[in-house]
């Protein structure tokens, strides 16, 4: 993977978002979906473990699999969003789709 991203002049992480988003046909967009739903999953139950961790607060099993329920709760409806997101602003430049609030919520189970 990271021959490809040098090849095209990219980060590896830009690649593989440029990878995930550029549409390919139906089976690809599904199989896409699916996949960025796992990575947001992934990245939600990090950075709230992360969060808790930090706050000195004791992860027990109970806590984890709150922290799985509610990250693969959302993950089809978050992974669909991102792409109609991207999707939609295709070519122009700027920050990801993703808004402060949405950061802070998922960054802080407390305060939803």
């Amino acid at each position: 993977m990271e021959a490809l991203a040098r090849a095209r002049k990219l980060t590896l992480s830009e690649w593989v978002r440029a990878e995930l988003l550029e549409p390919r046909g139906a089976e690809s967009g599904a199989a896409n979906e699916v996949l960025l739903g796992e990575v947001l999953a992934l990245r939600s139950i990090l950075i709230n473990l992360l969060f808790s961790v930090s706050q000195g607060k004791p992860v027990t099993a109970e806590a984890m699999a709150e922290l799985i329920a509610r990250a693969d709760g959302d993950k089809s409806k978050r992974a669909m969003e991102r792409l109609t997101a991207v999707r939609a602003t295709a070519g122009t430049t700027g920050p990801e789709p993703e808004t402060a609030s949405e950061m802070a919520a998922e960054t802080n189970p407390e305060e939803e």
